[in-house]
């Protein structure tokens, strides 16, 4: 699978840390930065990698900010973005299997590398269930269009 991964300085050795795991399990990883622990604004990190996903170029999409609230608000904000903040299991299997969420944030300064990488792997491997939730997720994106 093609991941877009980006993050604030917050996230970044998380960022560091999942890239690695994406690649050790086979997933070709897209770098959006930041590429330092020197302090950035993360908004256009986290579009850009919505953007990705929305465009096709990753099919999706990671971002890391301390709680990963802003992140996960910078990334909706993409038409066609999906952004589930997910710092537990429950929550990142329920946002695939119901949600269909495009993008995964993880507030690195509340998850640790090693359940962030449970996290990532759960959420990465979860199939939407379709059914019910089809309908739900298509007025989602109704309501997104309207506004």
């Amino acid at each position: 699978m093609r991941v877009a991964i980006g993050s604030d300085h917050a996230g970044y050795d998380l960022k560091a840390t999942l890239i690695a795991a994406l690649e050790a399990a086979g997933h070709d990883v897209e770098d959006h930065g930041t590429h330092s622990t020197e302090s950035v604004d993360y908004p256009p990190i986290c579009a850009e990698v919505g953007r990705a996903v929305v465009r096709g170029d990753a099919e999706r999409g990671i971002v890391l900010g301390g709680s990963g609230q802003g992140e996960q608000i910078a990334a909706n904000k993409v038409n066609g973005v999906r952004a589930a903040l997910c710092n537990d299991l429950y929550t990142a299997r329920m946002s695939r299997q119901h949600n269909d969420a495009n993008v995964l944030s993880i507030g690195a300064r509340i998850v640790a590398g090693a359940l962030a990488e449970e996290i990532m792997h759960l959420w990465l491997a979860t199939d939407f269930e379709g059914g019910r939730h089809v309908g739900r997720v298509q007025q989602i994106a109704d309501i997104e269009k309207s506004n």
